[in-house]
């Protein structure tokens, strides 16, 4: 039967993705994806201090690698590794397909598939971004983002299309406020392999590295509903133009310095689920 015959490729494939060298490469995508947290959180506290030069974004984290000896080399590592953690995350939803037969459970099902395939999209976005700097491909998110958003105004029913996409970030900063607030980020963590006396220290620096996220994103949705609204392209703007948003209210320095922090934590969390690693995407 087709179903049998499906169900045999389904298998083979995820016994590719469960594979240990694919898991190992995963980790090592984990591990370039807690640099990268870490090297936000120190870009956006030199802003809060005035400094500048690099942005406070993935793209200025991985420019600062690019500048360091070996940069293209690391680069690599990131750029690949973060692709294998795309793989090993996406072969989760060969795990729950057969969920999407099943009229009773399928809207259960479709929904932990998009966030597993939500995160593995994630991933593969920022590998790719990692190897166009490795080649010496220049590449500015929150320009491009620009010249999206532009381009899409231009067409009929863009601002309808600006302002859902809008909305779409802001569910992803709400999303990651609630995984923060409730603690279901540690579902990712493999806790009975962690020692008990880490698995506190990892909760707090998840939890806090989930809300920075949350409020980052937040500012992004802000701004780009802000350019559907007033078809002013300049305020569409990306993770660098959140952190300069909010280095420009009343106590920007020190939000921003929290923020920080807060991306510093989640990098840190990161580096965790690298050592003790779990793809659960029923979160």
């Amino acid at each position: 039967m087709l179903l049998d015959r499906v169900h045999r490729a389904v298998t083979a494939a995820r016994e590719v993705t469960d594979h240990p060298v694919l898991e190992a490469l995963a980790r090592v995508g984990l591990v370039a994806y807690g640099v990268v947290h870490l090297l936000i959180g120190w870009l956006a506290w030199r802003l809060s201090r005035g400094a500048g030069g690099t942005d406070a974004d993935q793209t200025g984290a991985l420019e600062t690698v690019a500048r360091t000896p070996g940069g293209a080399v690391l680069l690599w590592a990131i750029g690949l590794g973060l692709l294998a953690l795309a793989l090993w995350q996406g072969g989760e939803v060969l795990l729950w397909w057969r969920g999407l037969l099943d009229r009773e459970h399928r809207t259960r099902t479709a929904v932990v598939c998009a966030k597993c395939l939500a995160k593995a999209a994630v991933y593969a976005v920022l590998g790719v971004t990692a190897l166009l700097f490795a080649v010496g491909a220049e590449y500015e998110a929150d320009e491009r983002l620009r010249e999206l958003t532009g381009e899409t105004l231009e067409v009929p029913g863009g601002a309808v299309a600006v302002g859902t996409a809008a909305v779409g970030v802001l569910a992803v900063g709400a999303y990651s406020l609630w995984r923060g607030a409730t603690g279901g980020f540690m579902r990712d963590v493999d806790l009975p392999a962690a020692p008990d006396r880490w698995e506190p220290v990892i909760e707090v620096v998840g939890r806090v590295g989930y809300v920075a996220k949350g409020v980052a994103f937040g500012v992004v949705g802000v701004l780009l509903f802000r350019a559907a609204t007033t078809a002013d392209v300049s305020t569409a703007t990306g993770l660098d133009g959140a952190m300069t948003a909010i280095g420009r209210t009343d106590a920007g320095p020190w939000l921003l310095g929290v923020v920080a922090a807060g991306f510093a934590a989640f990098g840190v969390y990161a580096l965790a689920r690298a050592r003790y690693p779990d793809r659960d995407p029923s979160s």
